[in-house]
């Protein structure tokens, strides 16, 4: 089966050594094609570097919220560059959970890099993480963005929110873990026509394979819960997510 990991960190050094190569491999032999993410200047580089060298993969590129104190300016850079395989902005947006970067900077990060997805029309890998009530007026200062909640955990009236603005839904492996009875409601009730499926691997590895690094290739877990929860057969899972992601980061040849 032919499964789209729209978020993972495949690329980068930081997480991936000595075996990055390995698992590339298992995930292109699961069926898996990898949409690579950068967080910041380095990592977005690498995510092209790595894309451009590998088969069945894609860059993401932005400055991650924990990052925006560092600035963006690279990414315009990287998007002047005009580079075939980057696919989309991210993953950008808002992050009160943690205080890495001050919320002005965040505020200012966030609105520049949807300029530059305006600019160059590319969709965006958004990070949103209770900081919904200031996001909504930002994104709805730019009606023509289309683009994903990636590793969505919000209220359902959060993604009811999301969907009546044209987004997609990024789920994930904790879809399969969370004790959250309204997080599970959530996940049931999310429309199979309005999600992605992804890995955000390294972290956020779905049973039943808790305790190990995440890969691509456990992607196909998470369709499999959704197939469980939403009573449809796997396949139906895979075509539908497949079609979305190819629907909002375009048809790209391998």
């Amino acid at each position: 089966m032919r499964l789209i990991d729209t978020h993972c960190h495949i690329h980068d050094t930081e997480f991936y050594h000595e075996n990055r190569e390995v698992v590339y491999a298992q995930s292109r032999d699961a069926g898996v094609t990898m949409y690579c993410v950068g967080t910041d200047e380095r990592s977005s580089r690498e995510a092209v570097a790595f894309a451009e060298t590998h088969e069945g993969c894609f860059a993401i590129v932005g400055v991650h919220p924990h990052e925006s104190h560092r600035g963006w300016a690279e990414i315009g850079k990287i998007l002047t560059e005009r580079h075939e395989k980057v696919i989309g902005i991210g993953e950008i947006g808002l992050d009160y959970f943690y205080a890495h970067s001050p919320r002005g900077a965040q505020l200012e990060a966030l609105r520049a890099q949807l300029e530059l997805a305006r600019q160059y029309d590319l969709p965006v890998s958004f990070h949103v993480r209770e900081a919904f009530d200031d996001f909504w007026p930002i994104l709805d200062d730019f009606p023509e963005v289309r683009g994903v909640l990636h590793s969505f955990t919000d209220s359902s009236e959060n993604m009811q929110r999301g969907l009546a603005r044209g987004l997609y839904i990024g789920v994930n492996g904790i879809s399969t873990f969370t004790k959250d009875e309204a997080q599970q409601r959530m996940y049931r009730e999310l429309p199979l026509g309005s999600m992605v499926l992804e890995t955000d691997a390294p972290f956020l590895t779905p049973k039943p394979f808790r305790g190990k690094t995440n890969i691509p290739a456990y992607v196909g877990r998470v369709a499999e819960h959704q197939a469980e929860i939403k009573h449809v057969s796997v396949d139906t899972v895979v075509r539908t997510t497949t079609a979305n992601a190819r629907m909002l980061f375009g048809d790209h040849h391998e």
